[in-house]
């Protein structure tokens, strides 16, 4: 098996995907305790009086990009001869973390560990490394390799990942469309309690003033930084205009896609359109226009218009309250099956555009990267 040119995202996305797994299955992170019994008596347990198909499916279901992931990132390292010992290896590592999982869940009185789910999840990371495995031989990978190579440039990995990234973070709904990133008034209700009944709570600054919702205007602006920054993203390590002009629409339609979709998990599929109001329309043709603009732009003037366009949105966003609509979404998600994903996406929205400039600080700061794109 050849080496591959380029380091592989499936490693990077396997740690990501590990996270929801970790977030997944020890929600809500309270009131842990011992409760007198070894922690993995539950594989000696009887089989569940209750279960439904839905339990099976995420059980299953849940684990399969995780095995296929970790298989994915074994065949492409290069450093295992044949399909079938990257798929035991994959196989290995889903079980070892459902394990985990279900073991210090009998710590958490919220939770219940559960033999079937062991087994449900070894099998859904079993069957996707075969789905790696059987890629593999079909040349489906080396396919992808040589396309990857093609189309980005070989430090693209980290680029890659987060733009895979952008589409879940946005599943959590905004206070703007395409707004992520808005901490600051959360941020100061968190510290304001950890400082509370303490001598530092007098250092906190107080705000003087409430904040305001962002005029159209500016929500129109913000529409457009936020759609746009991930297209820069793209732009930074696709090797010719050409890709370049692929990657926009393709970058765009992911959003608008994702934006529905948790519009339709949050208020019901009859309002999955809702958010698209004029401001999020224009936004998003400004965005479009401007990318169309940029498609010849030099690589440094990119980073730099992202990092910009970052900064700015990042300032009008944080400003602004959180969504009138935050405690009915939050009240939704909690009473659904989405209870255990729903603050792994806001935290994703968080922190997403905060990872996406240091990665790019990071790539600027590289020596001997391309300083133009060439246009064929």
């Amino acid at each position: 098996m050849d080496r591959p040119q380029h380091k592989s995202a499936a490693l990077p996305l396997a740690l990501a995907y590990g996270a929801l797994i970790v977030y997944a299955s020890l929600y809500p992170f309270a009131d842990w305790r011992d409760q007198g019994i070894v922690p993995w008596a539950y594989l000696s347990a009887p089989w569940p009086k209750y279960w439904t198909g839905f339990d099976f499916a995420v059980n299953v279901a849940g684990y399969v990009p995780f095995g296929f992931l970790c298989a994915l990132a074994i065949l492409r390292a290069g450093r295992v001869s044949g399909v079938w010992r990257p798929v035991l290896r994959a196989t290995v590592a889903g079980a070892a973390v459902s394990f985990t999982m279900e073991t210090l869940q009998s710590y958490l009185p919220a939770r219940i560990p559960s033999n079937v789910d062991l087994g449900l999840n070894m099998a859904g990371a079993l069957a996707g490394a075969v789905l790696a495995a059987g890629l593999e031989r079909l040349g489906a990978v080396a396919y992808w390799s040589r396309a990857r190579s093609q189309w980005f440039a070989e430090d693209s990995r980290g680029a890659l990942v987060l733009l895979a990234l952008w589409p879940f973070a946005l599943l959590f709904p905004a206070a703007v469309t395409f707004g992520l990133g808005q901490v600051f008034e959360r941020l100061e209700v968190a510290i304001s309690e950890w400082l509370l009944d303490t001598p530092f709570i007098d250092w906190l600054p107080l705000r003087q003033f409430e904040l305001e919702p962002l005029v159209p205007a500016v929500e129109l602006l913000c529409v457009m930084l936020g759609a746009l920054v991930p297209c820069l993203l793209g732009y930074l390590v696709a090797r010719s205009v050409v890709q370049r002009a692929v990657l926009l629409p393709l970058t765009l339609l992911a959003g608008v896609a994702a934006s529905a979709l948790s519009a339709a998990l949050s208020y019901g599929p009859e309002h999955a359109w809702a958010w698209l109001g004029l401001p999020a329309q224009v936004g998003m043709a400004a965005a479009f226009f401007a990318g169309v603009l940029l498609l010849f732009a030099p690589r440094r003037l990119c980073a730099a218009l992202l990092l910009m366009g970052l900064v700015l949105q990042l300032s009008l966003l944080n400003q602004a309250p959180e969504s009138a609509y935050f405690a009915q979404t939050l009240a939704t998600w909690e009473q659904g099956r989405f209870i255990r994903f729903h603050g792994l996406a806001q935290w994703l929205g968080w922190a997403w555009p905060y990872a996406v400039m240091v990665y790019v600080v990071a790539a600027l700061s590289r020596r001997g990267r391309a300083g133009a794109v060439p246009t064929s």
